[in-house]
């Protein structure tokens, strides 16, 4: 049996596979509020309890750089070993991996059904390209999947700390404003769940937009995040929607800029838990616009199909394959 995981900022799914020759079957998952655990041990053992099953391997998805098989998590307060959760655990084969390393993992076997299109590109054929997978969610992930004789080997990065570069006056304006605030300004304190709070505290902070005390309500009651997008994706507030533009704006630029850095042609496939909620906005145009300006280079990101993973739990199959190969 194998046990997989994908750790998010916000919630946790842990799943059970049984690996028949080369195929992978879903058994049970799981979900939990990361939160409220100090670590995957603790939620592990509420999740395997009862269910008295031989785990011969396990893999979890952590976001944040793993290095010699320990992580500092980026957005949870977890210090983890991997050799340590094993031990624990009593899990002789169990690996830690960076999240976004788990979802690119999970590319290469997701059905068509699974995926909306944004873009369709103009290359004929993506099988032997490279291809990136950017995800906003609490955080901004990336990891590229690099193409080689013996097909694809991933790379997780941190392509989403990166030094944010405008590409307007407003997003001008945006980085003096966050740069007070952080003094680092990456993608990721735009492109994200975060991010988008950041936009719309920006645009506060401009005279020309309004708060109405009904916005104001809903935002201190809810996700701040999540109830922004939803007054922007609907029209009900010019903040809100004027934040959300910014948002795909810089999302498709930065998506366009990974592109370049891996000679990306053979698709972006956007992730996290943002781009599905907010997928009619990403068709507007706003996306698109900013994904292809790259001058003297855009034939680039135009050879690149661009897609969205509506499959919540790829990143937690994707674990399952990297357990099943240990």
């Amino acid at each position: 049996m194998i046990l997989s995981g994908d750790a998010g900022a916000t919630k946790t799914e842990l799943a059970l596979y049984e690996q028949n020759l080369k195929d992978l079957k879903l058994i049970t998952s799981e979900k939990f509020l990361s939160r409220e655990f100090s670590s995957p041990e603790e939620m592990i053992r509420k999740f395997l309890a009862g269910k008295n099953e031989f785990i011969d391997s396990a893999c979890i998805g952590i976001p944040g750089p793993v290095d010699n098989g320990k992580v500092r998590s980026t957005n949870l307060p977890w210090e983890l070993d991997e050799k340590e959760l094993s031990g624990k655990l009593n899990i002789t084969m169990f690996k830690l991996a960076n999240d976004l390393e788990c979802l690119a993992t999970s590319v290469n076997f997701i059905t068509e059904d699974n995926l909306i299109k944004i873009s369709n590109g103009i290359l004929k054929s993506k099988d032997t390209q490279n291809k990136v997978v950017i995800a906003p969610g609490t955080g901004l992930g990336q990891a590229a999947l690099i193409y080689g004789g013996n097909g694809y080997k991933v790379v997780a990065t941190e392509g989403g700390h990166s030094d944010f570069a405008p590409s307007d006056e407003t997003e001008d304006e945006l980085l003096k404003y966050l740069r007070k605030k952080f003094g680092h300004v990456s993608y990721e304190r735009i492109a994200s769940g975060s991010g988008i709070l950041n936009i719309f505290e920006f645009l506060r902070s401009n005279e020309k937009y309004t708060v109405n005390s009904e916005l104001e309500q809903k935002i201190k009651a809810g996700d701040p995040a999540a109830v922004i997008s939803e007054e922007g994706i609907s029209g009900r507030s010019v903040i809100c929607e004027k934040t959300i533009d910014i948002f795909v704006s810089v999302l498709g630029a930065q998506a366009g800029n990974m592109v370049l850095n891996y000679k990306a042609t053979g698709g972006v496939y956007l992730g996290g838990g943002i781009p599905f909620k907010i997928i009619n906005k990403l068709k507007e145009g706003k996306f698109l616009k900013a994904f292809l300006n790259k001058g003297r280079l855009s034939y680039l990101p135009e050879a690149a199909p661009v897609y969205v993973i509506k499959n919540e739990s790829a990143g937690t199959f994707g674990a399952a394959v990297i357990a099943s190969e240990l």
